[in-house]
């Protein structure tokens, strides 16, 4: 067994290089131009869908909307990993080393 002996200041170094990597790694990157959550008309607006459309997507278990501001929010970067998640193409066509980041990431 290896014994690895560091002063506090390498290990707290250390451990913001790690956590700056995680971060990168896993953050869902929302453009500048999206607001942090949408009302249901930008979201309707930005994926150009019909009302029947936003309201069967907010209806399904999985789709992640916020209901605790009185009007149904969606927060973009949760829009963003969830189209990505429920998008054939990426599925189909992305490597496996890709795949296994993000279900690491998402649990």
């Amino acid at each position: 067994m290896a014994v690895v002996v560091m002063d506090s200041d390498d290990l707290e170094r250390l451990l913001d290089k790690v956590v700056s990597r995680a971060i990168e790694a896993y953050a869902v990157q929302v453009p500048v131009s999206l607001p942090p959550v949408l009302s249901r008309t930008q979201f309707m607006e930005l994926l150009n869908i019909s009302a029947p459309v936003a309201t069967a997507l907010f209806k399904r278990p999985d789709f992640p909307v916020n209901r605790e501001f009185g009007n149904p929010r969606i927060p973009t970067a949760l829009l963003l990993r969830w189209i990505e998640e429920h998008t054939d193409w990426a599925e189909d066509n992305v490597g496996d080393k890709f795949k296994a980041i993000r279900n690491h990431a998402t649990g």
